[in-house]
C-alpha cells in the first residue's frame, strides 16, 4: 500500500494536478473534514464578535510569527488573517527550546476590544494583549505577575470580569504528581490588571480521590442561567479529556457533571482503525444557525502513540442534555467527517488547511504568507523576496537549527501522515561549513537535513541527522553536474522518510529509508509536530554567502480521505 501511495504522490505532484488542492472533501460537499486545521495547530481557543465573525488562535511555542489568528463566518471555512506576535520586539523568543515559550493562548471579545491572554513558559509568565482588529496589530504584552500558572483566559460578566487559569496545588503542597488547581481572580479590563486574591475553583479535578492530573485549559461561559466551567484533565496525551462544571452564582462552588468527561477517547481500543486520540483542551461556540460546536486538540497516530503531525485542531457538534453541553461524536469515536452546518457550503478558493491537497509557492509575493514559520524572532532581515524576481533569497548565517537562536530557516508544517515536500535551490560554495537545502525538523536534536555543500575540492550533496551533539553525517555524494540549480525532495509515509536530489531529470535517493519515528512527538518529546522547509547555515562561522530558493512544493494524501 505504501508503495502504491508513493507513486500516486509523485504523479499528482509533478504532473501539476492542482485540482486536488484546496479542500478535496469527502462526501461531495455534504460534510466537513477533520482535522479542520491539519498539522500542529494545538490548544485551540475561539471567540465571536456578535456579528457573525469567529476568530481562533493556537499555541506556537518558540516559532515565529507567534499565535496565528484564523477567521471564519461559518466555523468550517477558515482563513488565517494574521498573527498576534508579528513584531520581533513584542516577545523575545531567543534562547527558548522549540516546545517552550508560547503556551495555550485564549482569545476573547468584549465591547469592541479583543483580548489575548497567554503564557511564556520558562519566561516572564502570563500576559494580556489587546486589539481592535484581531488581524492586527496587537499591543505589546502587559504582564500579569499575580497570575501564577499557565493557560489564562478571560470571562466578562455584566458587572465584573475575571481571569481563570491553571496553578499550583493548595499551599504548593502536591498530593501526587500532576496535582494542579484551577483558580480565578477578578480582572480590571480597563487597566489590564488583576484585582484582589485568587480563589480555587477546582482542586485536582472532578474527583481528587482518583488523583486526576493536569487540570488545565479552563474556560468560563454564561448560558442557560448557569455559569459553566470547562477544563481539560489527564494531560495532553492519550488520557486527555474534557470536564464540565456549573453553578447558578459565580461566587458559589462549581459542581461537576455526573457523566464527566464530556469529551475523551482514552477508553477506546488503541488498535482501532484510523484512530483519533488525545482529545481535549476544548472550547465551544454557537453557530449562526443556532447549533453548537466544539473545537479541541487531538492527534492522528499512525502506530500506537506515534505521530509526526503534532496536536491538530478538530471540531464536532455539541448537544445539550439537561442544560449540560456534550460533544456529540456520533458514537464513541471522533469522526473524520461530520455533516456541514445547515446553510454552509465549502469555499474551495481558500488556501488549503485540511484534506488531501497540493500547493506550490513560487515566491512571487512581496511578503511571506502567514503559514510560513521561523525559529524564534529574526533580529535582522536575513531573507528577501525582492532581491531576485521569483526567488526567496536567504543569507547563509552562523546560526544552526540545533541551537536556540534564530537560524536561516523558513518552514511549513507537515500536515499529513503521507506526502512529500520539495524545493528548488541555487547555491554555490567552496567552503565545507556552508550548506543549504531542505530540512525536516522536529526540534533542535531531532531533524533530517539534505543539503548542497563542498568537500574534497568538489560540490557535494549531504544528508544529516540531528542529535544531542548537533548533527551526524549519514550520507554524502559528489556532484558531477555543472547545473546551476539543484532540487531536493523528502517523501514521508508514516514512519518512513526518504530524501532525494536531482540536477537533471531524475531523482536520486540519498541515505535510503530513514526512521520517521525519530521525528515523532513520542521520540522527540515536546508539543510540536514536524516542519518541512528551507535552511542554510555556515555552522558557527561568518559568511557572505546566500541561498536562492526558486519554489517550494507540498503534497499530502492521507489514505483515510480516499474512501470516496
Amino acid at each position: 500500500m505504501k508503495n502504491i501511495l508513493r507513486l500516486r504522490f509523485q504523479k499528482w505532484l509533478f504532473t501539476g494536478l492542482f485540482i486536488l488542492g484546496s479542500f478535496f472533501m469527502v462526501g461531495a460537499q455534504e460534510t466537513f473534514q477533520n482535522p479542520i486545521l491539519a498539522g500542529w495547530y494545538p490548544d485551540p481557543a475561539i471567540t465571536d464578535d456578535g456579528n457573525g465573525n469567529f476568530y481562533m488562535v493556537h499555541s506556537t511555542f518558540a516559532f515565529y510569527p507567534g499565535i496565528p489568528v484564523f477567521h471564519s463566518t461559518d466555523l468550517v471555512n477558515w482563513k488565517q488573517i494574521g498573527n498576534v506576535i508579528d513584531r520581533p520586539d513584542q516577545i523575545d523568543l531567543e534562547g527558548f527550546g522549540t516546545s517552550r515559550a508560547i503556551f495555550a493562548p485564549d482569545i476573547s471579545y468584549d465591547n469592541g476590544i479583543f483580548y489575548l491572554t497567554c503564557t511564556v513558559v520558562d519566561g516572564k509568565g502570563n500576559f494580556v494583549m489587546t486589539a481592535e482588529d484581531p488581524a492586527g496589530s496587537w499591543s505589546d504584552p502587559v504582564w500579569l505577575p499575580e497570575v501564577l500558572g499557565i493557560d489564562p483566559g478571560l470571562f466578562f460578566d455584566e458587572e465584573k470580569s475575571y481571569i481563570v487559569y491553571n496553578s499550583d496545588p493548595p499551599n504548593n503542597e502536591p498530593l501526587y504528581d500532576g496535582h494542579r488547581t484551577i483558580r480565578m481572580m477578578e480582572f480590571d479590563k480597563e487597566n489590564l490588571k488583576t484585582v484582589g486574591e485568587n480563589r480555587i475553583l477546582v482542586n485536582g479535578g472532578v474527583d481528587i480521590s482518583t488523583k486526576p492530573v493536569w487540570a488545565e485549559g479552563p474556560r468560563i461561559y454564561k448560558l442557560n442561567g448557569y455559569y459553566y466551567l470547562m477544563t481539560a484533565e489527564g494531560g495532553t496525551a492519550v488520557n486527555h479529556s474534557e470536564m464540565i462544571y456549573r453553578n447558578r452564582n459565580i461566587d458559589d462552588e462549581f459542581i461537576p457533571y455526573e457523566e464527566n468527561p464530556i469529551l475523551t477517547q482514552r477508553h477506546l481500543d488503541p488498535d482501532r482503525p484510523n484512530p483519533i486520540t488525545s482529545a481535549g483542551h476544548a472550547d465551544i461556540v454557537q453557530h449562526p444557525n443556532g447549533d453548537w460546536y466544539g473545537v479541541f486538540l487531538a492527534v492522528r497516530p499512525y502506530e500506537g502513540d506515534f505521530y509526526n503531525t503534532g496536536r491538530e485542531t478538530f471540531m464536532t457538534p455539541v448537544k445539550w442534555e439537561n442544560d449540560w453541553p456534550i460533544f456529540d461524536l456520533g458514537g464513541e469515536e471522533i469522526k473524520y467527517e461530520y455533516p456541514l452546518p445547515e446553510g454552509v457550503t465549502l469555499n474551495k478558493d481558500l488556501f488549503p488547511l485540511n484534506g488531501n491537497f497540493v500547493f506550490k509557492k513560487d515566491f512571487n509575493e512581496k511578503e511571506l504568507a502567514f503559514h510560513w514559520l521561523f525559529l524564534r524572532n529574526p533580529k535582522e532581515k536575513w531573507y528577501d523576496l525582492n532581491e531576485r524576481d521569483g526567488y526567496l533569497v536567504m543569507k547563509t548565517r552562523p546560526e544552526t537549527a540545533s541551537g536556540t537562536s534564530n537560524p536561516s530557516f523558513i518552514s511549513h508544517r507537515q500536515q499529513h501522515l503521507t506526502g512529500e515536500a520539495a524545493v528548488s535551490l541555487e547555491f554555490e560554495t567552496k567552503k565545507t561549513n556552508e550548506k543549504a537545502g531542505l530540512i525536516a525538523f522536529q526540534n533542535e536534536s531531532h531533524f533530517y537535513f539534505i543539503a548542497k555543500s563542498y568537500e574534497g575540492n568538489s560540490p557535494v550533496v549531504q544528508l544529516y541527522k540531528g542529535n544531542e551533539g548537533g548533527e551526524e553525517l549519514l550520507a554524502s555524494k559528489k556532484l558531477y553536474s555543472s547545473a546551476k540549480e539543484i532540487d531536493f525532495k523528502v517523501e514521508f509515509d508514516e514512519d518512513e522518510y526518504k530524501f532525494f536530489y536531482k540536477t537533471g531529470s531524475e531523482w536520486e535517493n540519498l541515505g535510503g529509508e530513514l526512521d520517521g519515528k525519530y521525528l515523532s512527538t513520542r521520540v522527540a518529546g515536546g508539543f510540536v509536530g514536524a516542519n518541512l522547509g528551507m535552511y542554510t547555515t555556515s555552522n558557527g562561522e561568518a559568511s557572505k554567502n546566500k541561498a536562492s530558493f526558486d519554489w517550494f512544493k507540498y503534497s499530502g494524501n492521507d489514505e483515510v480521505y480516499q474512501k470516496k
